[in-house]
């Protein structure tokens, strides 16, 4: 048995989604049972949010959730539509069917649980089920979105549950040093450890949602990314190197334009204060990233980073956390990006920080912020600045 999940672009047209049906066919033929997770086809997403939009400029998340969860399930029906087309005996289920049960924050929800013994009583029963990624629902019955990249993290969760390997198919073949979009001269790797691919998700990599590496290291599910539209050996996801293969200093380099850089002027530096703040944002469902505080005659001044989200959820959460004080400020900026290097090896090697500053002062590049961890230096710039910052940074580490 074994799970595999389909990106927009692999089923973006009814040619392609009869592609996919071929692919999954030749797992068939092997003797093995599939569960496919789909997205919705190409571009539907982007074009349901604009849809949205001309009806009003802020839908409420709920029904942007009830609007959104439709592309997967158009997609999941032609797919299993192929499928029979093909000979093969396979059923789609949307996350009702399947109770696929999540938190209900809306547009950006977490699994939860999901029933098993239900999808394992289709797959008894036939050799394909096609499943919708991307959504769920909540204890109320109502419907919820994963957000960006939430497919992976449904086909990762129904694998973990299963106890079966995953594989996710885009139109990357497989996962490489930087973006091959924007550097065609990028490397690919044949193996990247879960930690590394961790930090590269989280800091705005795209070939794998965050979540789903999270859930994939702590269940052990074996991991492989490839492309729909080639035979070319993909990239695998490993708890540890293997022993021949050298560990670079730096694995990988990412951008993330998707920061929202909020500042609080004049507020109380009392701690329950600031923490009201943080747990106020964190019970909407947004992801706080960098935090810089600094405390000036008993007023605190605090600037973070937001992963996404949307402004003005976020705006209301802080608004709430300091409901009975007056007197200060909010900014919010989204012109911003961060720029990031991630690997095992700079654990074990000195002076990586040193040329990771050199490179954006040589590259004239402004710092706003910056984070560290064992395995990775990241660092918050304008979003003008942050393509030639990126530029350098592969140059420097020979990515």
């Amino acid at each position: 048995m074994i799970v595999q999940k389909y990106g927009g672009s692999s089923v973006a047209t009814p040619e392609k989604i009869k592609a996919v049906a071929s692919k999954v066919k030749k797992k068939v033929d092997e003797g093995k049972r599939v569960v496919v997770v789909v997205s919705a086809m190409g571009k539907t997403t982007n074009s349901l949010i604009d849809l949205a939009k001309e009806v009003t400029p802020n839908p409420p998340p709920r029904e942007m959730d009830m609007l959104l969860a439709t592309g997967e399930q158009v997609t999941a029906a032609l797919l299993a539509m192929a499928l029979s087309s093909e000979g093969i005996n396979a059923l789609s289920m949307n996350a009702f069917q399947l109770e696929l049960m999540t938190s209900d924050h809306y547009t950006n929800a977490r699994i939860m649980d999901l029933n098993l013994a239900k999808l394992q009583k289709e797959l008894a029963a036939r050799k394909v089920v096609v499943v919708t990624g991307f959504q769920g629902i909540t204890e109320a019955g109502d419907v919820t979105t994963l957000g960006r990249g939430g497919s992976d993290t449904s086909a990762v969760a129904i694998a973990a549950k299963l106890g079966v390997p995953c594989e996710i198919y885009s139109d990357v073949v497989g996962i490489y040093t930087c973006d091959p979009k924007l550097h065609p001269t990028a490397k690919k790797l044949a193996y990247i450890t879960y930690d590394e691919i961790l930090e590269m998700a989280a800091l705005g990599a795209k070939v794998l949602h965050s979540r789903s590496v999270e859930i994939a290291k702590k269940y052990g599910v074996e991991l492989y990314c490839a492309s729909t539209f080639s035979e070319e050996r993909g990239t695998y996801v490993v708890n540890a190197l293997p022993e021949w293969l050298e560990q670079p200093v730096v694995t990988g380099a990412t951008i993330d334009a998707n920061q929202i850089k909020v500042t609080l002027n004049n507020i109380s530096s009392d701690v329950e204060v600031i923490s009201g703040v943080f747990n106020s944002v964190a019970e909407r469902g947004l992801n706080v990233d960098m935090i810089s505080i600094v405390n000036v005659n008993g007023h605190g001044h605090i600037t973070f980073t937001v992963i996404g989200g949307n402004i003005q959820i976020l705006r209301n959460a802080i608004e709430k956390a300091l409901t009975g004080f007056s007197g200060w400020g909010i900014h919010e900026d989204v012109d911003v990006a961060k720029v990031s290097v991630v690997g095992l090896g700079m654990s074990a090697r000195s002076g990586v920080a040193a040329r990771f500053f050199n490179v954006m002062r040589e590259a004239k590049v402004k710092i706003i912020a910056t984070t560290t961890s064992e395995i990775k230096i990241s660092a918050l710039v304008h979003k003008s600045d942050s393509g030639k910052a990126l530029k350098a940074l592969i140059d420097e580490f020979k990515l």
